[in-house]
């Protein structure tokens, strides 16, 4: 475990150039103590590692040092071509520079690593969009993309939902996030980091203004904190519903797991015919009436009352639609 550390030093080290002790520490999620000890082995070992005190310090190694790529396991190299994403490469206009990076990675293995590799590839795909949906192909990402890489301002015409559903904006462009087939761009707008999808950008222009991208800024944990607080504000009330059994059974397939999971925590048990009572979260009454209608007629809308409303007025609205006029 220890060796193991001591080679992840190194290879930070070289990767990222100066870090400081603290960095390191969290990096690797070991104490600031551990790190002092293992740089102290490592300047016994003759590895030529000097720190810098003050506020811009911290270790770094000597400039021309390089270690080989040594150790890496069978799981390791298999999980490094896991992580070779060629449809979204593809779409960032990277698909050629990621297989021949790809095919360097490969050549420089051992025989035996490289067979591991190809055998990960070959046994595992990764599709990460939904059944019935094939993913985002937006027109502008390689623009977008671009003006990521090169910190450029770029001036976009933009459809969102909200009137007006045309508008224009000055964007400062810090990361893109693939997510569930989608493409979102973080930037910075007005002063203010917001999100938007790279599909619904209808005019780009990329601006010869570069910004200052913040020291540090963290694109994944930023993203974390943006799903937590999205997800937080979906949540406008609560609907007690009864589910059938089979209704249970569906419930996975249609519906969020924000909803899944309330039935199971709030959930009595079931009555004479299978049926149990619930509350979950809704966003709106459009939205749930929506939402509910795909386990058909085993989900009964208890309240809120307008809910309730809405349910009959389309379950009367669908009968018109498929029985005959004896039966109304």
């Amino acid at each position: 475990m220890r060796a193991s550390r001591l080679l992840s030093i190194l290879l930070l080290l070289q990767s990222r150039g100066r870090m400081t002790a603290r960095q390191l520490a969290a990096e690797l999620e070991v104490s600031v103590r551990t790190i002092y000890r293992d740089v102290e082995s490592l300047h016994v070992a003759g590895i030529p590692l000097y720190g810098e005190a003050g506020h811009e310090g911290g270790y770094r190694l000597m400039d021309g040092f390089r270690t080989r790529l040594t150790g890496l396991t069978e799981g390791e190299a298999g999980a490094l071509f896991l992580a070779g994403l060629r449809g979204p490469a593809a779409d960032l206009g990277l698909g050629a520079l990621l297989a021949a990076a790809e095919l360097k990675i490969e050549a420089a293995l051992p025989g035996g690593l490289r067979e591991e590799a190809r055998r990960v590839r070959e046994h595992f795909h990764l599709d990460a969009p939904g059944w019935y949906y094939d993913g985002d192909r937006p027109s502008h990402l390689p623009e977008v993309a671009g003006a990521v890489w090169n910190a450029r301002v770029v001036r976009v015409r933009y459809r969102r939902w909200t009137e007006p559903c045309e508008v224009e904006r000055r964007l400062e462009p810090y990361g893109l996030v693939l997510k569930a087939g989608k493409w979102y761009l973080v930037a910075r707008c007005d002063g203010a980091l917001r999100t938007y999808r790279v599909g619904q950008i209808l005019a780009l222009t990329v601006t010869g203004e570069t910004f200052e991208r913040p020291e540090g800024f963290d694109l994944a944990g930023h993203w974390r904190e943006h799903l937590a607080g999205f997800r937080s504000r979906l949540v406008r009330g609560h609907a007690v519903i009864r589910l059938s059994a089979r209704g249970r059974e569906r419930l996975g397939e249609v519906m969020s797991s924000a909803v899944a999971g309330a039935v199971a925590r709030t959930a009595g048990p079931p009555d004479e015919r299978g049926w149990i009572t619930a509350t979950v979260p809704i966003e709106s009454v459009t939205h749930a009436r929506t939402e509910f209608l795909k386990l058909g007629a085993e989900v009964e809308v208890l309240e809120p009352a307008e809910l309730r409303r809405e349910m009959t007025a389309t379950a009367h609205a669908l009968a018109g639609l498929y029985l005959p006029p004896s039966r109304l």
